[in-house]
């Protein structure tokens, strides 16, 4: 049972039947108890009837003289007539049963043509005669003792005639009641329908929030959840769309470059053609560097990937990366290497720092002269991890800092080795791991980035993770 009208409809109705039967089997007990009531009352009242106004048989003992005759007391014959007949025997036998004892305890009148009943002392009692349970009321005064007795079969029969005018009224009610529970069930959905087909009805370019002022408290949080995932996924395919134009406007221009490249190296002379494709092999290298950092770039897109934070050797991942870059750093004729450093662990995405080394160590390559001097140090200062990079190459006017953190954009577009893709890509992954990111001149004039993240206290037994690639 996967909906929620089904759910709600079953526990409603199920809670109404359950109470409806309580109720009922409630009532039943009570109105019983009261019918049993009203009956014990009814037998007293014929007790104390029969004993102000009852009748006087001839075969009675004659009255003491001080005790007057008792009033419209019918003669013998009338009170005990032999001839009933049969019916109408039986209809006095469904009301009840009276009988009249002496003090002595000697019947001298009964409506049954037997004895009927035992002789009880006064007050309520439920006796077995005659295979039945009896239902007698006992009544004593100086002359005479009452004794009005019903069988509970009468009345149980008399009682379950009333029944069905207690159960029908509870039985429609119980109907109308699972009515309205499943209009009402309907009406409270609604609105929950009503914001799936508006969902429903959106495509890729309808991504605007919903409108939750009007919805019922209870599905404002759906609708504030649903508006903040409408918004990482508009925020996503933009930054998709806006990565696929600018790939496509960067893409454009290199590999035309490469296209014609291999048109001259295929006309080319033999005495020139080594130098041609040298010069595709440079425009292919260019290409393929373009490509890979836009992929990282893409990567690096929120909600793209998850990423793990652990323990990383930020010391360790850079001496990796020197030894990396090494062979490039030699045939460019730099000075490429690691300063002393401190032992220090940061918490990060092992990817994301090794991805913002290499852009640092490739950007400082590629932009500074041969003869450069590139150096690597980490320090461990105060609770935070410091990762710098110095050169002496040509630097970054002041004033351009700022900007050449963003996409695409290059100081010198006549200087065809970069992209200009590899600092935002570094301050990209600065700012989702928490670091700062700064760029300042370095002592020797150049550059020097700076990258600061907390310090993680990785014990001994933390795993190194510093070596993980993609």
């Amino acid at each position: 049972m996967n909906s929620i009208r089904q759910r709600l409809l079953f526990w409603q109705i199920t809670a109404l039947v359950v109470t409806s039967t309580l109720g009922s089997v409630l009532t039943y007990q009570l109105a019983w108890n009261a019918f049993n009531r009203i009956r014990d009352y009814g037998l007293e009242q014929i007790a104390y009837s029969v004993v102000r106004h009852g009748v006087r048989p001839q075969s009675w003992p004659p009255l003491r003289p001080e005790t007057p005759p008792l009033a419209n007391a019918p003669p013998a014959a009338e009170a005990a007539t032999p001839d009933i007949a049969a019916e109408e025997l039986a209809e006095d036998l469904g009301q009840f049963v009276s009988q009249i004892w002496t003090p002595a305890g000697e019947v001298l009148y009964s409506s049954l043509e037997s004895i009927g009943p035992p002789l009880q002392v006064p007050g309520f009692h439920v006796v077995q005669w005659d295979d039945e349970a009896w239902r007698i009321y006992t009544l004593a005064d100086k002359r005479q003792i009452v004794q009005v007795a019903m069988t509970s079969s009468d009345r149980a029969s008399s009682f379950a005639e009333l029944v069905p005018w207690l159960l029908v009224p509870m039985g429609l009610l119980v109907l109308l009641l699972s009515l309205l529970i499943h209009t009402a069930v309907t009406k409270a959905l609604a609105p929950l329908e009503s914001l799936g087909r508006d969902i429903r009805r959106r495509d890729v370019k309808d991504l605007h929030p919903l409108e939750t002022t009007a919805m019922p408290e209870e599905l404002v949080p759906l609708g504030d959840a649903l508006n903040q995932l409408l918004g990482r996924v508009d925020g996503l395919l933009a930054s998709q769309r806006r990565v696929l134009a600018d790939a496509a406007h960067e893409l454009n221009t290199p590999l035309a470059v490469v296209k014609l490249q291999a048109q001259l190296a295929r006309r080319s002379q033999e005495s020139q053609r080594e130098a041609a494709l040298d010069e595709l092999d440079r425009g292919i290298e260019r290409s393929t560097h373009l490509v890979a950092q836009l992929l990282q770039m893409a990567r690096l897109e929120p909600d793209v990937r998850e990423r793990q934070p652990v323990p990383v050797r930020l010391d360790r991942l850079a001496a990796e990366v020197v030894a990396a870059f090494s062979a490039q750093a030699e045939a460019r004729e730099i000075d490429l290497g690691l300063d002393t450093s401190d032992a220090a662990t940061v918490l990060a995405d092992p990817l994301d720092m090794r991805v913002l080394l290499d852009n640092l160590v490739d950007n400082a390559l590629r932009h500074t002269p041969p003869g450069s001097r590139v150096d690597i140090r980490v320090e461990h200062d105060a609770g935070r991890v410091n990762l710098s990079i110095n050169d002496n190459g040509p630097g970054i006017a002041e004033a351009d800092r700022q900007r050449v953190l963003e996409r695409f954009v290059r100081l010198n577009p006549q200087d065809a080795t970069g992209s200009g893709l590899g600092l935002a890509i570094v301050a990209n992954i600065v700012q989702q791991n928490g670091g700062l990111l700064t760029l300042a001149s370095s002592p020797p004039g150049g550059l020097s980035v700076r990258v600061s993240l907390s310090a993680h206290p990785a014990g001994p037994s933390t795993p190194d993770r510093s070596g993980e690639t993609a």
